[in-house]
């Protein structure tokens, strides 16, 4: 086995494959469709569902202390590359920004899309089928669903989606063991 590949191997083991921000996203997706279920104007909503965005990290970072997840695996340096990836979306949320007045029944489509994208580069780092096919998947999905369903819609799909996803994930770290 090559240096990379030790090193990705760490990253697998530690973080059991970013298991914990999977784990929390379901949460925040659960956060989100409480927030579609609420009676009040699309552009409150839109931003609560930016304030539930915003609680990924802290519950990912308390379940990984549940799970046992080396949060931030400091001694392997493809971990900031893991970092780069998850930052890299943060830019992409300035286009969601944009949406969110312009055309806000649209926003979390825009969220969803970019959201199943980012995963794609995770695939890599941690040798993952379920990261690949996951990001493809919930990205064309989140288009489909986000253009022909109102937003409650899609994020029950989401919801369902990083579950399933979740469950994958549970499956492959499983046959590291």
């Amino acid at each position: 086995m090559g240096e990379l590949e030790k090193l990705k191997q760490d990253c697998i083991v530690k973080q059991k494959r970013g298991l914990h921000i999977i784990i929390a996203s379901i949460a925040v997706w659960g956060g989100i469709l409480a927030v579609e279920l609420l009676n009040v104007p699309v552009l409150t909503k839109n931003l609560f569902v930016f304030i539930c965005t915003a609680l990924l990290l802290p519950v990912s970072y308390f379940i990984s202390r549940l799970i046992n997840v080396d949060f931030q695996n400091k001694t392997n340096p493809l971990t900031k590359l893991g970092m780069l990836f998850s930052m890299n979306q943060l830019l992409y949320l300035l286009i969601a920004m944009w949406i969110y007045p312009t055309i806000p029944n649209k926003m979390l489509m825009v969220l969803a899309i970019i959201f199943g994208a980012h995963l794609l580069p995770y695939s890599w780092l941690y040798n993952s089928r379920a990261y690949l096919i996951s990001s493809i998947v919930i990205s064309i999905l989140a288009l489909l669903v986000g253009i022909n369903f109102k937003p409650f819609i899609l994020a029950s799909v989401m919801l369902a989606m990083v579950a399933a996803f979740c469950i994958t994930l549970i499956l492959e770290n499983h046959q590291l063991d």
